[in-house]
């Protein structure tokens, strides 16, 4: 059970990456104008750069059971925990609750606890 708890946060953080990739651009980089062009740019793949960063997450989540390591596995944890806790109350912060995001972010959280 353990197992699929942490599988099951890998693959909700993934989920929620690939989100993250699509409303950033429909729904953000469509709307919002930056100038100038560079810093535009810039904006746009640090955003993309955290897609990739919660993938790779996501990924390390999946792959911690088969790894055969407790150490490693209680490491992935400890370390993904609160970043991924982090960004949860960012984005309720941020949006006062009303984006689901946070919401998603929390549940990598509570099932990679639960599995840890």
């Amino acid at each position: 059970m353990r197992d699929l708890l942490l599988q099951g946060a890998g693959a909700l953080a993934i989920l929620a990456a690939l989100i993250h990739a699509v409303i950033g651009e429909v729904s953000v980089f469509t709307r919002v104008r930056i100038e100038p062009a560079r810093l535009r740019t810039l904006i746009w793949l640090v955003w993309q750069a955290f897609t990739l960063a919660w993938i790779a997450c996501g990924i390390l989540l999946l792959a911690a059971p088969w790894m055969g390591s407790e150490p490693a596995r209680h490491w992935i944890v400890a370390t993904l925990v609160p970043v991924y806790a982090f960004a949860a109350f960012a984005n309720a912060w941020v949006s006062r609750g009303r984006h689901f995001g946070w919401m998603m972010l929390g549940a990598v959280v509570g099932m990679a606890v639960a599995g840890y």
